[in-house]
């Protein structure tokens, strides 16, 4: 590793030293005397350089350094130095979106042969590339009910397992995944621990911290909070052995770099090096310089936006617990198995913002209560600081049959509502207008 590349990573350990609080306003940018205050808009592809040697240092790894806006960018840097931070990796790289950020974790590691253990609890999109899509490069998936037995689970494993995925809070499920079991299957069997950590947020939870090696994100969903922009983000523990014998890839030279061994070179962040240089090189997913911004300015008020989110969803999903027209509500503090994760993993007293909920009298019924909400609105989209709900048996989760859907949690009767940041009686009365108007 070179001098400049452990400077920078030296940096950024001393700023862990600040609150959670003020890394999410001020971490990852440190400008210089006369510099922006607020971490700038680089709206460039193109770097200048003064000699072909420093290029040359760039391009085979030997030195850090922004080579062309594919791979790496000042804004984006900025970003990703600060979603590191507040998750306490080693390193971070964004993408151009949450399921960029799902696909560039998986096939840095696995290849056409190998096979991936994941919880049944997934985003809609998650489970078809996982489920279809890697299917046509030999990629094989087993799928697990994340609250099965741990003997159950690991019955699952194969010898060419490579990794286990799951959702710190699955999607729409919401089962709180049992970090403990699960990261004790990937330890045992020298398996990475990749989590989807999307709607709890390194606010409520942090993954790294209960036995997850990679961390993944939709900055789509709460970073940004505001529905304005699409990204992701891929978030390397550096807390995996990655010279194990199971995977050779990290260990043997590269011949897209002359020859470079990413265990040899980058012993703490080989799975990020190997991650950026190649497959983020060679698939082109990258983050744009101005959503980079917005996340930046997102992340600001993310540690006062989270807390508002939770208040609002526990309280709304407390009135539709005594509500007649309800049949059931879903919320991770609301039973006994999520409290007591959720006081275990997540790091405040709060579920998160999101809640489902069953509607009586079948799918007609949602229909008009859907069309009466005034204040929340059908959307696609979810964590968000406005309101919005969702059929997910016959949106985001409709190429699912009826045993997958079961598996994911997923009814025919459920509303996922995700809860915003307005004023709670305002979300309370709207729901209320709405179920008593069907």
């Amino acid at each position: 590793m070179s001098k400049t590349r452990k400077d920078k990573h030296t940096a950024a350990a001393k700023t862990l030293a600040l609150s959670f609080d003020t890394l999410c306003i001020q971490g990852g940018y440190d400008p210089k005397p006369g510099e922006p205050r607020v971490l700038p808009i680089v709206q460039s592809t193109t770097y200048k350089y003064d000699d072909i040697d420093h290029v040359n240092r760039i391009m085979t790894l030997r030195e850090f350094g922004h080579k062309y806006s594919r791979t790496s960018n000042p804004t984006v840097s900025g970003f990703e130095t600060r979603m590191n931070l507040l998750e306490g990796g080693a390193a971070a790289v964004a993408t151009a979106s949450g399921q960029a950020a799902n696909l560039l974790a998986v096939v840095s590691i696995v290849k056409a042969g190998d096979h991936i253990l994941s919880s049944s609890q997934l985003y809609g999109g998650t489970f078809t590339l996982l489920n279809s899509i890697l299917t046509n490069f030999g990629i094989e998936t087993t799928f697990f009910a994340p609250d099965a037995p741990k003997n159950e689970i690991e019955k699952l494993v194969r010898p060419n397992t490579r990794l286990v995925f799951g959702e710190t809070i699955g999607n729409p499920g919401l089962a709180v995944l049992d970090f403990e079991k699960i990261a004790a299957i990937a330890q045992k069997h020298g398996i990475p621990f990749v989590v989807d950590n999307s709607l709890a947020t390194p606010w409520l939870c942090r993954p790294l911290e209960h036995g997850a090696n990679i961390v993944t994100y939709s900055a789509t969903k709460y970073i940004d909070g505001h529905a304005t922009s699409i990204g992701g983000v891929v978030i390397d523990g550096g807390n995996f052995d990655w010279s194990n014998g199971k995977f050779p890839d990290f260990t043997t030279p590269d011949p897209t770099y002359n020859g470079i061994v990413y265990t040899e070179s980058f012993p703490q962040t080989a799975f990020l090096i190997k991650a950026r240089a190649q497959t983020l090189r060679d698939f082109g997913a990258c983050l744009s310089p101005l959503n980079a911004f917005l996340f930046a300015v997102g992340l600001e008020t993310l540690h006062l936006r989270m807390p508002r989110h939770g208040e609002n969803a526990l309280a709304l999903a407390r009135f539709l617990e005594k509500h007649p027209l309800v049949s059931w509500v879903n919320y991770p503090l609301l039973d006994a198995i999520g409290r007591r994760r959720a006081a275990k993993y997540f790091r405040h007293k709060n579920g998160g913002g999101i809640l489902t909920f069953g509607v009586k009298g079948g799918l007609d019924t949602i229909r008009v209560f859907v069309k009466k909400l005034k204040v929340a609105a059908l959307v696609v989209h979810v964590a968000d600081a406005r309101t919005g709900v969702l059929h997910p048996a016959s949106s985001t989760h409709a190429q699912m049959n009826t045993e997958q859907l079961a598996a994911a949690g997923i009814t025919s009767d459920m509303i996922r509502v995700s809860v915003g940041t307005e004023d709670i009686n305002d979300l309370i009365a709207d729901f209320d207008q709405a179920l008593n108007a069907i």
